[in-house]
């Protein structure tokens, strides 16, 4: 049985909406490496001044073609996810896992360091998803968490510092931040009777 009209127009949006920003990421990677990684030094960089754009920039970089692989899928399926019902809720979440999350690493993470990759997008999308079904209380909601924490769960050790050179602290404050976006963006829990 084929998707209502409206149905299939979302989902081919929402599609190429990944799709472009996975180009934008592969792009971005492909300048990056015939400059020689120019671009790598526009990362955050905790409690600098020009390490604040860092902010903005840092989920488009990526260290390597390897490092952004490890990111692509997972920013796919769960962006895809995060924007099942609503376009907006993927722009507003990404947005504020940006924003908040990349301020909690510079704020937080080791001096002289630089913070770079889509992880702490990745990491906000499963905090997003993962306390949605807390905050808003529909069965819908709650099964998308559950399904979530079920395939990638695993996901949240991560936030700990157990691997060197991986930006413990950008997976902990996307994270946070996608679960702040959890309850911000839910007006009001519901009752699941």
């Amino acid at each position: 049985m084929p998707l209502p009209i409206p149905m299939r127009d979302q989902l081919k949006t929402q599609l190429q909406i990944l799709g472009l920003c996975a180009i934008a990421l592969w792009a971005v990677q492909l300048l990056n490496t015939f400059t020689g990684d120019y671009f790598t030094q526009f990362g955050i960089r905790p409690r600098t001044l020009s390490g604040l754009l860092g902010i903005i920039f840092a989920p488009f970089l990526h260290g390597s073609f390897r490092h952004l692989m490890a990111n692509t899928l997972p920013f796919l399926i769960l962006g895809g996810l995060v924007m099942v019902r609503q376009i907006m809720d993927f722009v507003t979440v990404s947005v504020i896992v940006i924003l908040l999350g990349g301020f909690g690493t510079w704020l937080f993470a080791g001096s002289n360091t630089v913070h770079i990759g889509a992880s702490g997008v990745v990491f906000g999308y499963l905090g997003y998803l993962l306390f949605r079904g807390y905050f808003e209380r529909s069965w819908s909601a709650i099964a998308l968490s559950v399904f979530v924490a079920i395939a990638y769960g695993g996901m949240l050790w991560g936030v700990f510092p157990t691997v060197p050179r991986v930006s413990w602290q950008g997976h902990l404050f996307g994270f946070i931040s996608g679960g702040l976006a959890a309850r911000w963006l839910t007006k009001q829990p519901r009752s699941l009777s």
